[in-house]
């Protein structure tokens, strides 16, 4: 069976979907709004909080390129807001407090090694370090159960990342997804979830999700997903880089109720269900009488016709009446299909 556990939540097969609500740095430094996002995503019913653990020097150079979704120097922007390891400290003892697990994605070997100290039980890996196998190595020495995202890359680099993480024997998982801020839907390819399925099938797949509303997200649980992951906001208006991808509070308790409810309609087994039975009582077709008809009357087709009720003949098992060519004396009589064979 694909099972993870985290937190002591377990993961994957026969477990609730795992629903991670991605703070990343959209609190930008302040820690009455990272603690709001905290109790909020709890009242939301998301399983976890996600946030992010930058040291800007460790793990860039102040002049690395940025993308769109910036709206100045990813280095400045890191060395603005990004949360120390006491505010991590504080943050997770805040998740204990109001009984949601806390999670973190270091982005560096340092950064994990500082959330490991705090007593952080799982890192989350984000896109851009999924091919460092150098890093993920000494990641993985520190023996936490990871989940590794796999945006950017192609299958066979997802192959190589899963046979190194198979030798280091920790406890691990991919999700599925697609590196843009926000993705194009005719790029976001949720169909590669049950490629990933298929291709590692002893491990548990789930998606990270960047588009600004909900439905990829419950389409990837059909397909299979145990966890979904989702940026979050206090507020849509509120900037940042992930402002474009994150969906807000309201949002967040949709994303939750909904994954619950297809959860619980994943059923594969065909059969009348119990309140299925009251109506299958009167809404299943029946074969019966339309007009009196006087005892010993030759049956025609006229005299019957099918209706809505319990009693009379079930169509599939009554017998039938013939059209006049299936019989030798060419009548209108009713017969059986063991009659006409």
């Amino acid at each position: 069976m694909r099972q993870l556990i985290i937190a002591d939540q377990k993961i994957g097969d026969g477990q609730p979907v795992l629903i991670i609500a991605e703070a990343a740095d959209s609190h930008l430094g302040d820690m009455d709004v990272a603690r709001e996002m905290i109790r909020q995503s709890k009242l939301a019913g998301a399983s976890c909080i996600k946030f992010q653990h930058h040291l800007p020097d460790e793990e860039m150079l102040p002049d690395i390129p940025m993308s769109d979704n910036f709206q100045e120097p990813l280095y400045e922007f890191l060395k603005k807001h990004a949360l120390t390891i006491q505010q991590h400290r504080e943050l997770m003892a805040y998740c204990r407090e109001v009984g949601i697990t806390y999670l973190c994605t270091p982005f560096s070997y340092k950064a994990a090694q500082e959330l490991k100290s705090i007593g952080l039980n799982a890192f989350k890996i984000g896109s851009g370090e999924f091919t460092d196998l150098t890093s993920l190595e000494r990641i993985a020495a520190l023996g936490n159960p990871m989940i590794l995202s796999t945006g950017m890359s192609v299958l066979e680099e997802i192959r190589e990342t899963y046979n190194a993480m198979k030798q280091w024997k920790v406890p691990f998982a991919f999700l599925n997804c697609v590196s843009e801020y926000p993705p194009k839907y005719e790029e976001m390819n949720i169909g590669v979830i049950q490629t990933l399925l298929k291709t590692f099938p002893d491990i548990v797949i789930g998606h990270s999700d960047h588009t600004p509303d909900l439905y990829t997200a419950f389409a990837a649980v059909t397909l299979g997903a145990k966890i979904i992951e989702k940026h979050i906001t206090l507020d849509k208006r509120n900037p940042g880089p992930d402002q474009s991808v994150s969906i807000d509070m309201r949002d967040l308790a949709d994303l939750v109720q909904g994954i619950r409810k297809i959860e619980a309609s994943l059923g594969h087994e065909k059969k009348i269900q119990e309140r299925e039975m009251q109506i299958r009582k009167w809404a299943f077709r029946s074969i019966v009488t339309t007009r009196e008809i006087p005892a010993g009357t030759v049956l025609t087709r006229e005299m019957l016709g099918p209706k809505d009720q319990e009693q009379g003949f079930p169509p599939a098992s009554s017998p039938r009446l013939s059209d006049a060519n299936e019989t030798n004396d060419k009548t209108n009589t009713l017969v059986t299909r063991e009659d006409l064979e």
